[in-house]
């Protein structure tokens, strides 16, 4: 049942003022735009104690003073990954003496609840200027432009374990603020590594990567699939490229060969996965196992799907201007 607002004093004494002069309740409530009942509950309260003050509430009275409310919120809003059992430590030395599960329910009832922080590339200063002078170069690009962009990337599908999870004191919508994070760094490994391509014309060519990817590896992978990609999708002449800052990527041999082959290449901020589109197709595959499966699901991706991620573009670069630089929810 939803919490009714509590009338102001003011209120409460018209009431009894129109009480006394012997008007009823329901011409009191008609008047005052109030519910009988409400009215009913007011007048039996003065009657009963002579006041329409609020009196003391019924319960027992909480374990953690105000102040030591404040004290484990401002310890938590520092370092989200403070514990339980060290706010319980802190409380205890205050000459405080309460459970883990009082700690929950009083940082619960501040707006805090404990979550799995979300991993996310690791930001330095460089990185956040880079994607927020990326993000604001190219906010007023047509849609047209993106449309002609091939999207690529590698990912690592994981068939088995999981990696493990450290947990956060955070508000509602706060997961990616840097406090509530754990930075990462793209690294080699994996059960099946995948690389693919893509443009708002559907999804390219998908291939498994069986070695350990090296510089002359990638430009293998793109000779023989990112033209054919373009091909198949009818790319407009003058298409771009698009891949990240991986050393594989900008090693003098590759963009070398880029250059000879005449590719357009779309310049990239390092560390910035919310902006490429294609981690969301990533998440189309839903696999867990059988190369085989990664290669159907891809094929079955919609053309429409990949249309969207690109004319939603512009949302993107908001998203990295509106969060100052740092990774968004992509």
């Amino acid at each position: 049942m939803a919490k009714t607002k509590e009338l102001s004093k003011d209120t409460r004494n018209k009431i009894v003022d129109l009480h006394q002069v012997g008007k009823t309740e329901s011409a009191i409530g008609k008047q005052l735009g109030l519910k009988k009942s409400t009215v009913g509950a007011i007048i039996r309260k003065w009657k009963t104690y002579k006041t329409t003050d609020n009196l003391p509430r019924s319960g027992a009275p909480r374990k953690i003073s105000p102040r030591g409310v404040k004290m484990i919120t401002r310890t938590v809003s520092k370092n989200p990954r403070t514990t339980r059992g060290d706010l319980v430590n802190d409380l205890q030395r205050a000459g405080t003496k309460v459970t883990k599960p009082t700690i929950s329910n009083t940082l619960r009832r501040q707006g805090l609840k404990s979550c799995s922080a979300r991993r996310v590339p690791l930001l330095k200063p460089v990185h956040v200027q880079a994607r927020l002078k990326f993000a604001r170069e190219h906010l007023d690009d047509p849609d047209e432009d993106w449309e002609n962009v091939i999207w690529s990337d590698e990912t690592k599908i994981e068939l088995f374990g999981k990696n493990s999870t450290r947990r956060v004191w955070r508000t509602k919508n706060a997961e990616l603020h840097p406090k509530n994070t754990i930075p990462t760094v793209k690294h080699g490994g994996g059960n099946i590594m995948l690389w693919g391509c893509f443009s708002a014309k559907g999804p390219g060519r998908l291939i498994r990567v069986k070695e350990r990817m090296n510089g002359a590896m990638y430009r293998e992978i793109l000779s023989e699939n990112l033209l054919p990609s373009a091909r198949a999708l009818k790319m407009k002449r003058g298409w771009v490229f698009q891949h990240d800052n991986d050393p594989k990527h900008t090693a003098r041999a590759t963009k070398e060969w880029l250059r000879k082959k005449h590719f357009k290449v779309l310049e990239w901020p390092s560390q910035s996965p919310d902006l490429n589109p294609i981690e969301n197709l990533w998440r189309e595959l839903k696999v867990t196992a059988l190369e085989e499966i990664c290669m159907e699901e891809w094929a079955k991706i919609p053309a429409t799907v990949c249309e969207n991620l690109v004319k939603t573009y512009r949302k993107r670069l908001t998203s990295v201007i509106a969060n100052k630089g740092y990774i968004t929810k992509y």
